[in-house]
């Protein structure tokens, strides 16, 4: 059966004939200084083949990285420069070794803004290709997410922002600092969600989930801290423990760190009204001679209003924002 055709409903279409999974490397030529690109298709190179076997002739100027040519370097004596000699095959092994150590050392051509770009302008995905990588940049995922969401005006955007900064606010003195060692450990070394291995020392692959979205006031603690890949934290955001876990997974993150499984599995988003309202007021406040004051007022009330936080207000603070 004929596989049916994908239709784009973005308007942001994707070009065709891009290798999207291919491995590019990325290189500064030694003599000129201009960047260049050498595909190397989907079987990542060692740095002993680079080094054996790489010959990367400038597109500028022409000249040829190879540990077979002589280096351009005025400022160093002519014997250094030899390629027989032992400092030139120094140089050449520390520069393939760059360009091809790593994964990480790798770049990679987007698919919709056809650029080659380093591996982290890109989110992961599991499978895709020698470097797992999706096939579209952050950047332009995030276009194409623009146009995928629901679309929300300006005022709808603004409110969002300053809910999530009072929302900041009100847990600035209630969030405890994660020991990630210890998260590594208690989630065995593997996102919650997909089960892929995950290495402490790639920063950037992982992430720290708020198990209870920090957007309902719940601060970050051990008890509320599940450990995601990058892709699955992306996909997880804001959104309420029970909407994104199975029922398994939800009994499984709480024998792991102690939720509240009631809590966690609630099919509806319950607010947290267990913290010192009061203190987040006064921050809100807190502003410069040249902001404006009764929009900021209006700005906290109404979020006090929305998450109906005006009882745990003291009477000081009722007084102040004018509440009854």
């Amino acid at each position: 059966m004929a596989r049916r055709k994908t239709v784009n409903k973005t308007g942001i279409l994707r070009v065709e004939g891009i290798p999207y999974h291919d491995a590019w490397v990325a290189y500064k030529c030694v003599s000129c200084h201009e960047m260049n690109y050498v595909q190397v298709g989907q079987q990542l190179l060692t740095p002993q083949e680079a080094i054996e076997t790489a010959v990367w002739k400038c597109k500028h100027c022409g000249y040829v990285h190879s540990k077979e040519t002589d280096l351009p370097f005025d400022n160093w004596e002519e014997e250094h420069n030899n390629a027989d000699s032992t400092t030139a095959l120094r140089f050449w092994e520390g520069f393939f070794r760059i360009a091809t150590e790593h994964p990480e050392s790798y770049w990679k051509q987007c698919n919709v803004c056809t650029r080659i770009l380093p591996f982290n302008a890109f989110s992961k995905h599991s499978g895709w290709g020698p470097l797992e990588k999706q096939m579209e940049c952050r950047s332009c995922k995030g276009a194409i997410n623009a146009v995928l969401n629901p679309k929300r005006t300006k005022e709808q955007l603004h409110e969002s922002a300053v809910r999530r900064r009072i929302a900041d606010l009100f847990l600035e003195e209630e969030n405890e600092s994660i020991d990630f060692t210890d998260l590594f450990i208690r989630f065995d070394g593997r996102c919650f969600k997909t089960k892929e291995p995950l290495d402490i020392n790639k920063r950037d692959t992982w992430a720290v989930d708020h198990i209870l979205p920090s957007k309902y006031l719940y601060p970050l603690k051990k008890e509320n801290a599940a450990l995601l890949s990058r892709n699955a934290n992306e996909n997880k955001r804001d959104k309420w423990p029970s909407k994104f876990y199975t029922n398994n997974e939800l009994l499984e993150l709480a024998k792991i760190t102690g939720a509240n499984i009631a809590l966690i599995s609630s099919k509806h988003p319950i607010m947290n009204h267990n913290i010192d309202v009061n203190k987040g007021v006064e921050r809100y406040l807190q502003v410069r001679e040249k902001s404006d004051l009764p929009k900021r007022i209006k700005e906290i009330k109404k979020i006090l209003q929305v998450y109906d936080l005006v009882e745990n207000l003291s009477v000081e603070n009722k007084k102040l924002l004018g509440f009854k």
